[in-house]
């Protein structure tokens, strides 16, 4: 099947979580908002059919569209061999993705922590107190969490073990989207988490993985998608 993913053209966001999942499972896709007139087809198309979805990012597997990020995935993971079969297990990566989803929402409400619908700039007071708390308890305890849970998998570094999930590919995303963010604060952090070095290395170094990281279609960071580096805030 050839799918279509509708996301924003000029950030990785929540967006790019998917973009991993199906570029690891080497399936087919276009990333429709970045061709000709996309942002356009993107809006179109998010009010179409039985089950519109509320925001980017969404996917379109034939006759379905699927909207949420952990939902997606959920999906992908099913179809291309990044979940397990067995009920128990889906349902815990499921549980990691959400946890994920958690932190990635912590993450943007440091820069924008009053409204989305202001700038920044118009909020960086309060954005300085987000952050503080943010960098200083949330993410060690989240980066702890994880480094437990790949504590208990025993070996292969990844979060079940030895068998990689769509679960780790957006741990990857995340760490890499929190060292942009929080440069400072994670070089503190790194040494303490070991595992998860590790798990970010290996996902890193696989094959279809390395192609997509270090070619132009890995739309770089920036200050326009969620994990956005401001020095004021990474204190």
């Amino acid at each position: 099947m050839h799918y279509q993913l509708y996301y924003w053209p000029t950030i990785q966001g929540r967006g790019e979580f998917v973009r991993l999942a199906l570029e690891e499972a080497q399936v087919p896709y276009t990333d429709v908002a970045r061709g000709k007139n996309g942002v356009d087809k993107l809006i179109k198309k998010m009010a179409q059919g039985p089950t519109p979805s509320y925001a980017p990012p969404f996917l379109v597997a034939g006759e379905q569209t699927l909207g949420q990020v952990a939902n997606i995935l959920q999906f992908i993971g099913g179809a291309h061999g990044l979940a397990p079969r067995a009920q128990r297990g889906r349902l815990w990566v499921n549980q990691l993705q959400l946890t994920i989803a958690d932190v990635v929402a912590e993450a943007h409400d440091t820069h924008h922590p009053i409204s989305v619908d202001l700038t920044y700039e118009a909020q960086s007071g309060a954005a300085k107190k987000r952050a503080a708390a943010f960098v200083n308890g949330r993410i060690p305890k989240f980066l702890d969490y994880f480094e437990g849970v790949l504590a208990l998998a025993g070996k292969g570094g990844y979060l079940l073990g030895s068998r990689l999930s769509y679960a780790d590919l957006s741990l990857f995303q995340l760490v890499e989207g929190l060292r942009y963010a929080f440069p400072a604060a994670m070089a503190r952090l790194d040494g303490e988490h070991p595992r998860l070095l590790q798990l970010c290395a290996q996902v890193a170094a696989r094959p279809a993985l390395a192609r997509y990281l270090n070619s132009k279609r890995r739309i770089p960071f920036n200050e326009e998608g969620i994990f956005r580096h401001y020095a004021a805030l990474d204190r």
